[in-house]
């Protein structure tokens, strides 16, 4: 048994009786839209839309939907689109230097002494779930599985099924959620995930062939009750197995572990970015853009300077060496992660990170266990999380590092903020992010805002006063992404027809590879990448971007260029690593 309820509202008195107060909402008009929480619990999540879009008169409405990569979310849905996750991973990734993943992969070995797959690694703390806090889903598809008519005595199907026919299709079904590539399909959509599975299914285990044969084409006909218990079912192994677990077993870059991102997937170039975002303006214009939200593991800020960590991964190893020579703990991988924490949220309070602490060690479930917890490895890794408050040596080598990637962290957030307000989408600035957001796993990203202070800085803002750098302080107030956070979105209000199309823009010369451009149709963001790296090689140099000769103003910073055969980017971000620039003289 487990504690998992919900409401049918597959039914249609449920969904009526259920609805009455949202129906009650757009009657008065008292919203404009919905957002709808992980739609994949549902039954059947298309007729669900489309009941909602019949009683709210098709409104704008959004899904919590996690699409794994290549993944795209039915187009016959009645949605806007996402919540934005999808948008989040690629924003992360463009960010992250694509040199640091091979130092970085051999770290991660020599830490946990194998060399580590996280495709393996999911398999296995998927099958977990499925074997345990999820077996009495597991053994619900199975006995309907075997009381379907395909299964009855006789059925030539049950030939190639062991004796012992309820531990067989039970192991079989397991099998296939820990195999299923994506979090589940939506038959007849996405036959072809069930297919992957089984094929995955047959590598990790040739002996179920027999039984696989006959479950298949159960679980492949949509109107049959253990497939949509199946698909159900496998979101949740997916959520617990992955988000829940292996999310806090992965510690080669932890700005990656992130909801609707595959950790795997270490970075992307401009190229891909931009083909990415053609495709998201084409197909879902309106869908959300998020980079926090109360489901985030690590805030916006704390992966932006945790990404920092890829562009100098020989000094993160050799820190994190010192760390453990300081702080011992019994599992390496799990320092790492935890070293991380405490990197991109100081100065995060001493209590925020014991409760970080403790979470992310029971959720990994490997070494503690919240049901079953090891005194003996909690309290040493609740020694560590102490020691970077109390002891002097272990501070030298917190602050030798933050001295390294406070300000290219400073840089990548004021880079992710500006992406995010400004591709195709309407963004989302999680409660308080328009200052830093450095909140680790929840309850932490849902404490308490304090708007008085954002208030005032919002009106220091209108008296000139802001932030310019890059500045390499922990006690930054943040106004400089307050700063971008307004006026882009101001741009967005007040001109909404200069961001109607996306086209990459080309950049050139020496560090070309540092600057990321679009044009959304007369509105151009222009943001650093790698700033470590674009430090070392001294500079932009001579680096242009191809915008159209004529007068521009960076909304930004308020400053107009004559551009004549492009524009020196140098002389763009001087004051800031990121700039919007709108046509004077159009």
């Amino acid at each position: 048994m487990n504690s998992l309820a919900a409401v049918r509202v597959e039914d249609p008195e449920v969904f009526a009786d259920s609805h009455v107060e949202i129906r009650r909402w757009f009657t008065e008009g008292l919203v404009d839209g919905l957002r709808v929480d992980h739609p994949d619990g549902l039954r059947d999540p298309r007729r669900y839309l489309d009941d909602l879009a019949e009683l709210t008169g098709h409104a704008y409405v959004l899904v919590e939907k996690i699409l794994e990569p290549g993944e795209e979310l039915p187009g016959s849905w009645a949605t806007a689109g996402t919540t934005g996750y999808d948008a989040l991973a690629h924003i992360d990734r463009v960010l992250t230097d694509p040199d640091g993943q091979q130092p970085l992969d051999a770290l991660e070995t020599r830490l946990r002494g194998v060399p580590v797959d996280w495709h393996a690694m999911i398999h296995d703390t998927k099958r977990e779930v499925a074997d345990g806090v999820l077996h009495s889903e597991v053994n619900r598809i199975t006995r309907e599985v075997l009381r379907h008519p395909d299964m009855q005595q006789g059925a030539p199907a049950l030939a190639s099924i062991p004796a012992d026919r309820h531990a067989a299709v039970a192991d079989a079904v397991a099998e296939l959620l820990a195999c299923f590539p994506v979090y589940r399909s939506y038959l007849p959509e996405g036959r072809e995930h069930l297919d992957q599975a089984v094929a995955l299914a047959l590598k990790h285990r040739p002996d179920l062939r027999g039984t696989l044969d006959a479950l298949v084409p159960v679980l492949a006909d949509p109107y049959t009750r253990p497939a949509r218990r199946f698909q159900q079912t496998s979101g949740m192994v997916m959520a617990k197995g992955v988000e829940d677990c292996a999310f806090y077993r992965w510690s080669r870059l932890t700005s990656l572990n992130e909801v609707g991102g595959d950790p795997s997937i270490f970075s992307i170039p401009p190229a891909e970015f931009h083909d990415h975002m053609g495709l998201r303006q084409a197909d879902w214009p309106h869908a959300m853009v998020t980079l926090s939200t109360h489901d985030t593991k690590r805030g916006e800020d704390v992966r932006a300077r945790i990404t920092a960590l890829a562009e100098i991964p020989g000094e993160w190893a050799s820190a994190l060496d010192e760390l453990l020579t300081l702080c011992p703990l019994p599992d390496p991988g799990f320092a790492s992660l935890l070293w991380q924490a405490v990197l991109g949220s100081w100065p995060a309070s001493r209590e925020r990170l014991h409760g970080y602490a403790e979470k992310a060690m029971r959720e990994a479930g490997d070494r503690t266990a919240w049901t079953a917890p090891d005194e003996a490895y909690e309290a040493a890794v609740h020694a560590a999380v102490d020691a970077a408050h109390d002891d002097e040596r272990v501070r030298a080598v917190l602050d030798r590092l933050l001295a390294r990637v406070v300000a290219p962290g400073w840089s990548n957030a004021l880079a992710a903020k500006l992406l995010s307000l400004t591709i195709p989408g309407v963004p989302d600035v999680y409660q308080g992010s328009e200052l830093w957001e450095q909140s680790l796993v929840d309850p932490d990203n849902r404490r308490f805002v304090d708007f008085d202070l954002r208030a005032a800085a919002l009106g220091a803002l209108a008296e000139g006063v802001a932030t310019t750098g890059p500045t390499d302080a922990t006690d930054d107030p943040g106004t400089a992404k307050l700063l971008v956070t307004r006026e882009a979105l101001v741009l967005r209000r007040e001109r909404p027809e200069l961001f109607t199309s996306y086209a990459g823009v080309t950049t050139g010369g020496a560090a070309t590879g540092h600057a990321l451009a679009f044009d959304r149709g007369g509105a151009v963001t222009v943001v650093t990448r790698l700033p470590l790296g674009l430090a070392a090689r001294g500079g932009w140099g001579d680096t242009t971007v191809a915008v159209s000769d004529g007068t521009w103003r960076d909304v930004l910073s308020g400053r107009t260029f004559e551009v004549a055969d492009g524009l020196a980017v140098g002389e763009l971000l001087s004051a800031l690593p990121v700039a919007l620039l709108v046509r004077e003289d159009a």
